[in-house]
């Protein structure tokens, strides 16, 4: 219970990826890591391993019914978000994500002329959001309403350990956590209610996606459900700027310890990006970027755990599963399996560099999910991290000032560093394009 991140994959890699039952008293899941029992759970069987039950009853009370979610609401909001983070309209966007990602990572110019170091939770999560915001809501939100939208969404992903932990603790007693939950989902209905109103107002066919979102929702059903919007919403918002903010943070600690990669890094994008502006056409030139993302999200995946509840009885690697238990998916495990990751723990980037991870098990690598499921945010992760690593990379040089090995923690579903980091910034002593 103090170390659940860890101790499920060393749980995982001690069975060889075996099916592991788990005795937490009353409640008794099944860890599931290796890629075939994952195939099977989260694709050939998928209709059986729902999300619902314990684990997902404390993350319904923000999400809803969206994407996250379960049955016709599921289905309905995947058919009509799926075209709107496919990759050529990911590209659509990048453009503009790529000027509101320059002109925040300017300012720590503040930062580096006066040798101060930034709060790299605090700064990373700073920037996605403001990228992630200009997605989703255009110009209609100002920054001081961004900059309190993301805490509130931090502090709800935060505030659920216990619930999760926990999950037979009934409803009818506060817990640990409720009240800062309840308080900050109260918080964020009252910033994006407003704005989806503002947006209908507008009556505008913007390529944002809150418009994209009420036009789709009023072609195919002939009106708007301004809840199903708010959901949609929500699930988007904290499916893409949660999850890529916290593998920005553990990416400078990787870079730190691994001065090669660092110096690998750094040179592919002073070649690619020179003295101008990082640009979208760039994130396709820069091939190490993205090994080193890959073996990021190998190594700390974005979800620490995926939950499942069975619907009937089956089998799964030999291992009777009742109608009705709880399954977890582990994919920080299924990462350190050394069957299909030889020296798992170590990272290296050159794991990605030729076609040998395609002839790996489709299922070892999961960072997004699988299946029916799997995120729509893939593209977006990818150009998203890579203009905010090369915009910093390109402008400083990055010290971290506290370097100390981080140890994993559960904030909601998400896997993030119990520890602070702190970066200094220093200036590249060069011209630079205007």
């Amino acid at each position: 219970m103090s170390d659940p991140v860890t101790e499920l994959a060393k749980m995982g890699t001690d069975a060889d990826g075996q099916v592991v039952r788990l005795h937490l008293g009353p409640f008794r899941p099944y860890l599931v890591s290796h890629p075939d029992h994952v195939q099977q759970v989260l694709k050939t069987d998928w209709t059986n391993f729902v999300r619902e039950g314990m684990f997902w009853r404390p993350l319904q009370r923000l999400i809803g019914h969206s994407i996250l979610g379960e049955g016709e609401a599921w289905a309905s909001a995947r058919k009509i978000l799926q075209p709107l983070f496919t990759a050529r309209y990911t590209d659509s966007l990048a453009e503009d994500m790529a000027d509101v990602i320059a002109e925040r990572v300017r300012e720590f110019d503040d930062f580096a002329r006066t040798n101060r170091p930034i709060d790299v939770e605090h700064e990373m999560t700073s920037i996605v959001n403001q990228a992630v915001i200009k997605v989703l809501f255009g110009g209609r939100i100002s920054r001081d309403t961004a900059e309190r939208l993301a805490p509130e969404f931090a502090t709800c992903a935060t505030s659920i350990g216990f619930r999760m932990l926990l999950p037979f603790a009934p409803y009818s007693i506060r817990v640990p956590g409720d009240r800062a939950f309840l308080r900050s989902a109260k918080k964020i209905d009252e910033i994006v209610y407003p704005l989806i109103e503002q947006a209908r107002r507008d009556d505008t066919r913007s390529k944002e996606v809150v418009s994209a979102l009420l036009t789709a929702r009023l072609e195919k059903e002939g009106r708007a459900d301004l809840h199903q919007v708010r959901d949609d919403l929500v699930n988007i918002y904290g499916a893409a700027s949660e999850t890529t903010a916290m593998s920005l943070i553990w990416f400078w600690s990787v870079l730190h310890d691994h001065p090669d990669v660092n110096a690998r890094l750094l040179e592919e994008i002073d070649r690619v990006v020179g003295n101008g502006p990082v640009r979208p056409s760039h994130v396709a030139e820069m091939h190490y970027l993205r090994m080193v993302l890959q073996e990021l999200l190998r190594v700390y995946p974005n979800a620490w755990v995926v939950p499942r509840q069975s619907v009937a009885d089956t089998e799964i690697g030999g291992v009777r599963i009742r109608a009705g238990s709880q399954v977890l998916i582990s994919p920080y495990t299924t990462h350190r399996l050394e069957e299909f990751w030889p020296r798992p723990t170590e990272f290296d980037p050159e794991r990605w560099a030729d076609n040998t991870h395609e002839r790996r098990h489709r299922y070892a690598f999961i960072p997004f999910g699988a299946g029916p499921h799997v995120c729509l945010g893939q593209s977006l992760f990818y150009v998203e991290a890579s203009l905010v690593l090369a915009n910093i990379l390109s402008r400083y040089r990055a010290v971290l000032t506290n370097p100390q090995k981080l140890r994993p923690v559960p904030g909601g579903a998400t896997l993030r560093p119990k520890q602070k980091l702190f970066l200094r910034l220093d200036p590249i002593e060069r011209k630079r394009a205007a």
